[in-house]
């Protein structure tokens, strides 16, 4: 499977054997994502070749982070040594729709007002005229 960043620049190939994903909700990746989890495919560091280097940002003594420097998409996580494993971020890839969520890691920070959003009202990126006005006015045309 083929991913990388939101610009472009950074582009990777991993070889996938499985559909297995996780959460981490650890507060590293909260504060490096900015958001409340992270969706990480796990998968052996030889199956992932970098097409175009990433930017490596140490985050803790133990490990450090792929992103684009041109864009901010975070991309992964890796230890520092003994790398058998790495993780992808799951919307990095191309196509993530395979991908499931198998189990939570680093629950001490979960925040659980976000688990279940199931009956939460939902609107789809079309229902939102201003929105696609700012698209048709800058471009032409929406995002794919």
């Amino acid at each position: 499977m083929e991913g990388g960043c939101q610009c472009g620049r950074v582009r990777y190939v991993a070889v996938i054997e499985d559909d297995d994903a996780y959460l981490c909700h650890c507060r590293m990746c909260q504060r490096a994502t900015g958001g409340v989890s992270i969706a990480f495919k796990n998968i052996p560091a030889s199956s992932l070749q970098w097409l175009t280097e990433p930017d490596w940002y140490q985050s803790s003594p133990i490990a450090r982070r792929p992103f684009c420097a041109a864009c901010g998409t975070p991309l992964g996580f890796a230890f520092l040594r003994n790398v058998e494993n790495v993780d992808v971020t799951v919307g990095s890839f191309d196509d993530p729709a395979r991908f499931r969520p198998v189990h939570h890691y680093a629950v001490e920070s979960m925040h659980e007002a976000w688990i279940d959003t199931r009956d939460l009202p939902r609107m789809r990126s079309e229902q939102n005229e201003g929105v696609i006005k700012r698209w048709m006015d800058a471009c032409g045309k929406t995002p794919d």
